[in-house]
């Protein structure tokens, strides 16, 4: 247990400790993909400006002494830990620039990245950027959002974030809530569970943020799906040693998770993999569930209800875990998951899995693990997709104690 702890400890201090000179190069390209010379393209997008910052006491600051002038915190703040670097110490990405999806001529296939679409733009955030960053400030389909990766329980969510009449933008606290990413926004300094998106201290505690539904799943697998889609570069502005894993071998099954100071549900281990759901997405949600990976792995799919829908959720080969060896994009096959509604139009679907082909018996119609029908009758239709999040059974169980396991 010691062991991994200074672990952990070494790995985010030198993921908050990297110089911020000139931004990282791409590497060269790989054998048989664009042609040499050409290189990435880039797009030129468009940002939502962030709120002015405001004079008022800060969450980020009082938290260990609240104060009076702001509501109550949500927490017991005696929870909240240091990871070490302090706020801004590991930099978010605030001004993102993306090349097209074709261009991309250096990423492995299974090179693991966030798959987001809102209102027909659809864009992927390398893991490899996003262990060195946790959160990019962008704008998707019009929506300002607040993409972010906790690499401590692996956990992926995207928020939207306008609020309270405010377009926020967030940073990273330096603090941890359950080893999760605790993020503030810099207009009011309130403090935010990025695995939750509940305010945990500050003026805006008593709001709560809009998710968007994400996967992570493998480039190529993306890439193929959304052959318009952007891809997040390395121009980041900060120099840091992308490609690289900090955290190598803190997935293990066996390990122990860094600065977590809660009891472990004895029905698995800290860090089993699984498919976390809960109605509508809500963080408050009393029913959730949790599907582990290695069962939804062998099985392919699996289904169950929630609240008063029935959901399915899907699995495929083709992503690496980004935690795993020194190189993100060398670690072991997790696959790539995601969990939708499963009709069409009012039509129940009845879905199958062989060999990573997904298919539904009512037409025969074969779908990818973005929930588009890819091929057959029902070809460009879209399964409704449902918020969820691929985690470590530590992390989903300090935020949901009472979830049910289902087996599929």
């Amino acid at each position: 247990m010691r062991r991994l702890a200074v672990l952990g400890l070494g790995a985010i201090v030198l993921a908050a400790c990297g110089s911020t000179a000139a931004p990282s190069a791409e590497p060269a390209p790989m054998s048989g993909s664009v042609p040499a010379g050409t290189g990435p393209v880039v797009v030129e997008t468009t940002n939502a400006e962030p709120s002015p910052r405001e004079d008022v006491p800060s969450g980020l600051r009082t938290f260990r002494e609240s104060v009076d002038a702001l509501p109550p915190p949500t927490i017991d703040l005696s929870r909240l830990r240091s990871g070490g670097p302090p706020p801004d110490g590991i930099p978010a990405v605030d001004d993102p620039v993306f090349y097209t999806a074709a261009s991309v001529d250096y990423m492995q296939p299974q090179a693991p990245v966030l798959a987001l679409e809102i209102n027909g733009d659809a864009r992927a955030y390398p893991l490899d950027v996003m262990v060195w960053h946790e959160i990019v400030n962008d704008t998707v389909g019009g929506v300002p959002v607040a993409v972010g990766y906790c690499p401590l329980c692996n956990s992926a969510t995207v928020f939207d974030r306008r609020i309270a009449g405010r377009v926020l933008d967030f940073g990273v606290s330096g603090l941890l809530y359950n080893s999760s990413l605790v993020m503030y926004d810099r207009q009011t300094e309130t403090l935010w569970s990025h695995f939750a998106g509940v305010p945990l201290y500050g003026l805006l505690g008593e709001e709560e943020l809009v998710d968007h539904p994400v996967t992570i799943a493998g480039f190529e697998e993306w890439r193929t799906a959304h052959p318009g889609g952007l891809v997040l570069s390395r121009r980041t502005g900060h120099d840091r040693n992308y490609g690289v894993n900090p955290y190598p071998g803190y997935d293990d099954v066996d390990s122990d998770p860094f600065l977590f100071e809660g009891d472990v549900d004895g029905r698995y281990t800290a860090m089993t993999r699984v498919v976390g759901v809960v109605p509508n997405g809500r963080a408050d949600a009393v029913e959730a569930i949790a599907i582990p990976l290695l069962e939804l792995r062998a099985a392919g799919l699996a289904t169950a209800r929630l609240g008063d829908r029935s959901i399915v959720a899907f699995w495929v080969p083709g992503s690496s875990s980004a935690l795993d060896t020194a190189s993100v994009a060398a670690g072991a096959d997790v696959g790539a998951t995601g969990v939708f509604v499963p009709e069409i139009d009012g039509m129940p679907l009845t879905f199958a899995v062989v060999d990573a082909v997904i298919t539904d018996a009512e037409t025969g119609s074969t779908w990818n693990i973005f929930g588009e029908a890819i091929a057959g009758e029902l070809s460009g239709s879209r399964l409704e997709q449902l918020t969820h999040i691929d985690t470590f059974w530590f992390a989903w169980t300090a935020f949901h104690p009472n979830s049910v396991v289902v087996n599929p």
